[in-house]
């Protein structure tokens, strides 16, 4: 990746800054990582789930606000309505310990980690996590791309690192997951999807996390691919905005994202077709061009509005 900066993206509101993920990285002390819907989307409903999953919101999306005020902006999380969030990055100096200080004093429980593969020395900063943070849903957060994604070879060695992760964190009474990006539903090898061979090879106690916004960035059906995937998918990372590919991704410049419900996703066909069986929706943007907390609200009332999950 280069040094190419989200900032400068003309869809950006004046007040609102943009760390990319790469940099951001280098920050994490860690190492770890509307009510109604709009006329056109009324047509998207489809029966609403029986058993809806809990929300969640990925502190990625406020790791801009994190840089400036941490207790303020879990505040305005917890004044939206979420009772639980999903970790990531925290600024330079921040401890984990102090982390989950400022979780407690807001309200907010972990629904689940993002954290770098557990190997090495990454082996006990998960385990420094999930004591902290009280959080047994370990999820390798999968970013950059990994090239050995372009072969066969390449793919089933890492699904054997993946595998091992799990075993580790299943030793340690905790469960690995893996969060996908758009490479693995648009990349083919051996003339078969990267995700087909993650479904068929990986450890059946290694559960997906699919970023529903990264599917249909590559350019398959989300609810399609979550009828596949069944009971392995105990997370879904809920976005909406234009959802398509282009160049810019390989830089971390996405376009734009929207709040819930006012993009290009389906969101009643894609829980429908996940028929009960994720825990837990996550809601995340990885960038806006409004406010974000006005972003996050208006998620947060879609999605608890239209029942397509519960607050927890």
């Amino acid at each position: 990746m280069n040094n190419s900066s989200r900032d400068n993206f003309s869809g950006l509101s004046n007040n609102q800054s943009i760390t990319p993920r790469r940099d951001f990285l280098k920050l994490s002390s860690l190492g770890l990582l509307g009510a109604a819907l709009p006329n056109y989307a009324s047509s998207f409903f489809s029966p609403i789930p029986k058993y809806p999953a809990k929300l969640s919101v990925q502190l990625y999306t406020v790791r801009d606000q994190f840089l400036k005020d941490i207790p303020g902006t879990l505040k305005k999380i917890a004044d939206i309505g979420f009772k639980y969030v999903e970790t990531a990055f925290w600024p330079e100096g921040v401890s984990i310990e102090k982390a989950s200080e400022y979780l407690n004093d807001a309200g907010l429980l972990v629904s689940s980690c993002h954290v770098e593969l557990p190997i090495g020395d990454k082996k006990q900063v998960m385990l420094d996590a999930a004591n902290a943070f009280g959080c047994s849903k370990m999820i390798w957060h999968g970013w950059p791309e990994d090239k050995r994604y372009s072969s066969v070879e390449g793919t089933k060695e890492l699904i054997g690192i993946y595998n091992e992760a799990s075993r580790f964190a299943k030793a340690n009474g905790l469960q690995f997951g893996i969060h996908n990006h758009w490479w693995e539903y648009r990349n083919k090898v051996g003339g078969r999807f990267v995700y087909e061979y993650l479904l068929e090879q990986l450890d059946k106690d290694i559960f997906f996390e699919m970023d529903t916004y990264w599917v249909k960035v590559a350019g398959q059906n989300p609810a399609a691919i979550i009828a596949k995937l069944g009971n392995r998918a105990k997370f879904l990372h809920i976005k909406d905005g234009p959802a398509l590919y282009n160049d810019k991704l390989a830089i971390d410049n996405p376009d734009p994202m929207t709040a819930v419900g006012k993009g290009t996703q389906n969101f009643p066909a894609i829980i429908n077709a996940a028929t009960g069986n994720p825990d837990w929706m996550v809601i995340e943007m990885d960038k806006t061009a409004t406010d974000v907390f006005v972003a996050l609200q208006e998620s947060f009332d879609y999605m608890i509005t239209n029942k397509l999950a519960i607050v927890g």
